[in-house]
């Protein structure tokens, strides 16, 4: 095997996570863009929730196209889709380009998501494909955190925030473009990208028994990182009085670092373990985020991100790796964008429940509704599992 094969997930997992990064660069900058605009709390969400229903339709539509014409083609058009989102968000000067760029943001994480896990998956060698599972869903992880982080850094500290950020993230787009084409194709006999048809993600019968318990932690673990990459910043300003944006860049990051470090913890545990005890800390998570929201103090928001995104980390890996052991090769890619719709569900319509509850109710009694709700649902996905296993 050669050395670029060897390597090669690592360059395409690299380009995986300067994509994501794109999608949570507007994070720390949602005080500056109403500032500048003048929208309200709930329109915050709306932008938000644009960018997941992106996601959710690329997904529903040609999540599994790249069985069929490759992975590589979809990927390098999931790059042209962010660098036409920064340029968007270059150019704004109101609303509509703001939505237009989440939208194209969200078409791109939607080429990207099972698309380049698959791709990963698929590159690395026989003797590192478990490591491949962690790099793959630490890019996606990681590469979400690195987004707030860069642009709260620049905004905080570097002239011209709402264009910078921006501007460092198209370099670094040219960057992955160039390692993406220097890359193998993984997929048998592709076609070409204009033979491409529509069609939906499907689940082969061997993936069905273990899609439900994955796809329900997804959407309870990725309801937590909606509330902290849209309306914390929010909260940190007007509860806690923290304006820094590299500080509250870096308390989003926090939770998609922690849901890093809590894939590290799966292969010990499992991945049929993993999804369980993910669920019971992301419980606990929550309670420390509604412990926040209630007392209007940063240290349980801290240790929620770091608690709550541990947990998410756990449920996410461990859904990725049992669905794609279980999926066939030649429908991986289908199956994983599956688990990501339904995860994208879970990081937009609770949120867009919190920006319709924030003007009746203030944003912490909003804030305190989703996290009983969540803590709910994420209960149900635990038993579900456990009693699963016992039967």
């Amino acid at each position: 095997m050669t050395d670029r094969r060897r390597s090669g997930y690592l360059g395409a997992a690299a380009a995986f996570a300067v994509c994501m990064a794109g999608t949570t660069l507007p994070t720390p900058l949602y005080g500056l863009y109403q500032e500048q605009i003048g929208f309200s709390e709930l329109m915050v969400t709306v932008v938000f929730a644009v960018y997941a229903f992106g996601v959710i339709g690329v997904l529903l539509l040609v999540g599994n196209v790249s069985d069929a014409v490759g992975r590589r083609p979809v990927l390098l058009c999931g790059l042209g889709c962010a660098a036409a989102a920064a340029v968007a968000f270059l150019a704004e000067h109101g609303l509509p380009l703001l939505f237009a760029g989440r939208f194209l943001s969200g078409l791109s994480a939607g080429l990207f998501t099972g698309t380049a896990t698959a791709y990963v998956l698929e590159l690395a060698p026989p003797d590192r494909k478990a490591r491949a599972g962690f790099v793959a869903t630490a890019a996606n992880m990681g590469g979400l955190g690195c987004g707030p982080l860069l642009s709260g850094l620049l905004a905080e500290y570097a002239p011209h925030p709402l264009t910078l950020p921006y501007l460092v993230h198209l370099v670094l787009l040219a960057a992955s473009f160039a390692v993406l084409r220097a890359l193998p194709e993984t997929v048998p006999g592709a076609r070409p990208l204009r033979t491409a048809r529509p069609r939906r993600p499907s689940l082969p019968p061997q993936v069905r028994g273990v899609f439900v318990p994955a796809g329900l932690a997804a959407f309870a673990g990725f309801s937590l990182l909606g509330v902290f990459t849209s309306v914390s910043p929010a909260f940190l300003a007007e509860d806690v009085d923290v304006h820094n944006h590299a500080a509250v860049g870096a308390i989003v990051c926090l939770a998609f670092f922690a849901s890093t470090a809590g894939q590290l913890l799966v292969p010990r545990l499992g991945a049929a373990r993993a999804i369980p005890l993910g669920c019971l800390v992301l419980i606990a998570g929550l309670g420390l985020l509604a412990l926040s929201l209630a007392t209007g103090t940063l240290a349980p928001l801290v240790l929620a991100a770091l608690v709550g995104g541990t947990g998410q980390g756990m449920g996410l890996r461990g859904a990725v790796d049992r669905l794609a052991d279980a999926a066939p090769a030649d429908q991986r890619g289908g199956v994983l964008s599956a688990l990501f719709v339904v995860a994208y569900f879970g990081i937009s319509v609770p949120v867009i429940g919190i920006g319709l509850l924030a003007d009746p109710l203030g944003l912490t009694h909003a804030g305190l509704v989703f996290t009983a709700a969540m803590a709910v649902l994420a209960a149900a996905s635990g038993l579900y599992l456990l009693r699963r296993r016992s039967a």
